[in-house]
């Protein structure tokens, strides 16, 4: 599936006469908790004990999920045409501990974790999520950014050495650091760009959606199949 059909968004960039899509990454809210319950719950087996390090059971997903701060942490998530999540990126910011002492020399680090649903995978989703979480930390003066998850899987390991991470394993699992640099004017009016082109994103596919089901209610309409 192309990411044209994936995504279906107007918000397209231009190489060289080319036409592709963005991939438009938005802060998550409150209002979007129960698409991120159910984007959890969809993960497969292997790819919930990779995302969480081991087999949550749905109880425990639920809880996780009802336990995000989102005045706290920041959560970012990508939306295909038909408004379904299909990959959530979770940026969360802790006190610095003592073992990370000689990582940074600020007050709070932040940890990312990321999932993308088997039908979305092969667009770069995952790397994108981990741009915005990048910039993010940036903005929000934290430099280290940190992720942490089993040597075997295989994406996080890929998207780090991609960023040029120094890397850290230990009986099956690894550690990854990235030191970011100071936020700057082109750092926050680049993040600001990302979150209003993926706001107007979010909208229209939200109006679709509502469309389509009002639509469907309609006597003597047939849904499409």
């Amino acid at each position: 599936m192309s990411s044209l059909n994936l995504f279906g968004n107007p918000l397209r960039r231009w190489f060289g006469g080319s036409q592709r899509e963005t991939v438009p990454v938005k802060e998550l809210r409150e209002r979007d908790r129960r698409r991120m319950l159910k984007h959890f719950l969809a993960l497969e087996k292997p790819d919930r004990l990779l995302r969480f390090g081991s087999q949550l059971p749905d109880e425990q997903v639920t809880k996780y999920v009802n336990g995000i701060d989102f005045g706290r942490d920041l959560v970012f998530g990508v939306y295909n045409r038909v408004f379904k999540l299909v990959a959530v990126g979770h940026l969360a910011f802790a006190p610095k501990e003592p073992s990370k002492s000689g990582v940074t020399d600020k007050e709070r680090v932040a940890e990312f974790g990321v999932s993308v649903l088997k039908t979305a995978r092969g667009l770069g989703i995952g790397s994108k999520l981990f741009e915005r979480a990048n910039i993010a930390c940036r903005n929000n003066d934290v430099d280290t950014l940190y992720m942490h998850c089993l040597s075997s899987n295989q994406t996080m390991m890929h998207i780090a050495k991609k960023a040029g991470m120094e890397i850290h394993r230990d009986y099956g699992e690894a550690d990854a650091y990235l030191k970011l640099p100071p936020a700057d004017p082109a750092s926050v009016l680049q993040e600001a760009m990302q979150e209003q082109l993926a706001t107007i994103d979010y909208a229209l596919k939200a109006n679709v959606r509502a469309a389509a089901k009002l639509l469907d209610k309609l006597p003597g309409h047939k849904p499409d199949n």
